[in-house]
């Protein structure tokens, strides 16, 4: 006795859904375990910098070297964006106050901004682009060439003679830098204000004297630090760990830039945040007469 067939064929798992999912899967399970790895590795690359800048200094001339590249060198571009980013403040802030008849008030916006949030930012930002890519470049050219495998075979320590100089003169000049940034911010914003918007020079000094505190100056300098040594260490990093070829020198210069300014924010956010809470547990009415 035949059997009839079934007027509906069972539904057969199609095998391409299941294989698509387990190479998703894995994929991002590759990604995540990788991302862990580096993190790891970033980690012990900062440990072993900062055990040999408390134990042993590089020489005086390898210093100053890169003193002057961070410093002296990054000044020109740090003064002339501030200067600008202080004039735009003053043409994107006018018209709002006029609306409300605060333009004597407008000084405290612009200096209170400057000097709390774009100064450093600002600052950062130039020095990961012109310095940072330019020490992963440095460093990620050295690795392929083998440079740094030769000091190592010498039994000399390439963290210290290569890392530590750039992470000191990253640490210790971005708040110079941060200074240059704030000023020129400054005297941009009044010579727009002033001369151009013709706003009474008396009452906008008078108003951001009233408003900006030496606290947030202190802000701005206290987050630069932060700032440049996340652009030292990661820039330093990449290079150490850049791949061979020009290709790889070039991702690991790319890389320094973007990992930098994304950290960058990062630390301006949680650290914006911890400070705010510190003032307004010193000051708890605010302690400003705007």
């Amino acid at each position: 006795m035949s059997s009839v067939p079934s007027a509906h064929p069972p539904i057969e798992r199609s095998p391409g859904i299941t294989a698509w999912f387990a190479r998703w899967f894995s994929d991002w399970g590759g990604a995540v375990l990788d991302s862990i790895s580096a993190l790891g590795d970033f980690g012990l690359f900062v440990i072993r910098t900062m055990i040999w800048l408390f134990t042993r200094l590089p020489k005086r001339e390898t210093i100053w070297t890169n003193f002057y590249q961070v410093g002296v060198s990054s000044l020109p571009v740090v003064a002339l964006t501030g200067t600008f980013i202080g004039m735009v403040l003053a043409v994107q802030s006018y018209f709002q106050f006029r609306i409300i008849g605060l333009e004597t008030r407008l000084g405290s916006v612009i200096n209170m901004t400057l000097v709390r949030e774009l100064g450093p930012v600002l600052a950062a930002t130039m020095l990961a682009g012109r310095v940072g890519s330019a020490m992963a470049a440095e460093l990620g050219t050295m690795r392929v060439t083998e440079q740094i495998d030769a000091l190592s075979a010498m039994g000399a320590n390439p963290i210290r003679y290569l890392v530590v100089p750039r992470f000191l003169a990253c640490f210790l000049l971005i708040p110079a830098l941060t200074v240059m940034a704030d000023f020129m911010g400054v005297a941009g914003g009044h010579f727009y204000s002033v001369i151009i918007l013709e706003i009474d020079i008396h009452h906008y000094w008078y108003n951001s004297a009233q408003f900006v505190t030496n606290f947030d100056l202190f802000v701005g300098l206290f987050k630069s630090i932060f700032f440049g040594s996340a652009i030292a260490m990661v820039s330093c990093y990449q290079g150490f760990n850049c791949t061979a070829g020009a290709e790889g020198v070039g991702r690991a210069s790319t890389a320094a830039f973007v990992y930098s300014f994304v950290l960058i924010l990062m630390l301006d956010l949680f650290l914006g945040i911890m400070l705010d809470s510190i003032y307004f547990t010193l000051y708890p009415e605010g302690g400003r007469t705007f």
